[in-house]
Parts: C-alpha cells; structure tokens; sequence
C-alpha cells in the first residue's frame, strides 16, 4: 500500500471526502496552512506558550479542512484536477500510472520535505533566511507537485468521480 493512502485515511478520504477536497476553497486554504505555521513558530519568541493555541487551531484546521466544503461546482480548475490527480497517484498499487509518472513525484517529496527540514531549522533557530528558503522550497515542490498530478489526471482520462 501506498504511504499516500494511510495519510489519506487518516484524513478519511473516502470517495465523498476526495469530492469535497477537490473543491479549490480546500486546496487553495491549505496552501495558507504553512506559513501560518511558520508564524506561529515564530510567535513563540513574543506570546510564548500562548503559540500552542493558534498551533492547536491549525492542526485542527488542516484535519477538517479536506471536507469543509462541498464538491465543487465545476471539475476543470488547476488545483481540482491536481487533488483529483493525486486521488489516482495515492491508488496507484491498485490502478497502475503511466510509467513517465512514476520518477517525478518521490523525488518532489523528497525535496518539499528538505524544503521542510530547512523551515524547521529556521522557526527552531529563529532565523529569517532558513525559515523562508525553506518555505519557498517546500511551497515549489508542492505546486510542481500538483501540476505533476493534474498531467496525470489528463493522461489517464482527465474524468470527474
């Protein structure tokens, strides 16, 4: 199984859940999630333990976030066809992705994740340059991500669920 599929049903994606996630109000309010994390990160340095409440908010922010709203109006936004391309890349043990799509998004994840180390390092140390490299790497290899999955969702029929 997929590493993709266990965070997906984590997140309860199911059929109904991916609908809703595809909405471009989800996909669009998630991409706030990280620099209002980093922030928060930071604000330790002014309001102290008080940084665990908007911590808090966050996290349960980004859970629900993927069926706060309803399935969207329309299928052809980017960032729809991108959740609906990454629903086919979490199932690709079950439903096979052309093989010029198989190299490209490990690779994207190894990079949004040292994207990610680097943020750490930066909120950790409270210092400007790693935080915000980190996040511009992170930020580039999510982005090309998704752009990756909605040449996927095209390549493999570009359907609605």
């Amino acid at each position: 199984m997929a590493w993709e599929r266990h965070l997906a049903a984590a997140f309860r994606l199911d059929e109904a859940g991916w609908a809703r996630h595809a909405n471009p109000w989800s996909g669009w309010t998630r991409m706030a999630i990280l620099p209002l994390l980093a922030l928060v990160g930071w604000s330790r340095a002014w309001i102290g333990w008080w940084a665990l409440l908007p911590l808090l908010l966050l996290i349960g922010f980004t859970w629900v976030n993927p069926r706060l709203f309803p399935p969207p109006a329309r299928w052809d936004a980017w960032i729809t066809r991108g959740v609906l391309g990454e629903r086919l890349w979490v199932a690709r043990d079950r439903v096979p992705v052309p093989a010029h799509h198989r190299r490209l998004p490990p690779l994207l994840s190894a990079a949004g994740a040292a994207g990610m180390l680097l943020l750490l390092y930066g909120v950790a140390m409270l210092e400007i340059w790693p935080t915000l490299l980190g996040l511009a790497v992170a930020y580039l290899a999510k982005l090309w991500f998704i752009d990756r999955m909605v040449w996927l969702h095209q390549d493999m029929g570009g359907g609605t669920p």
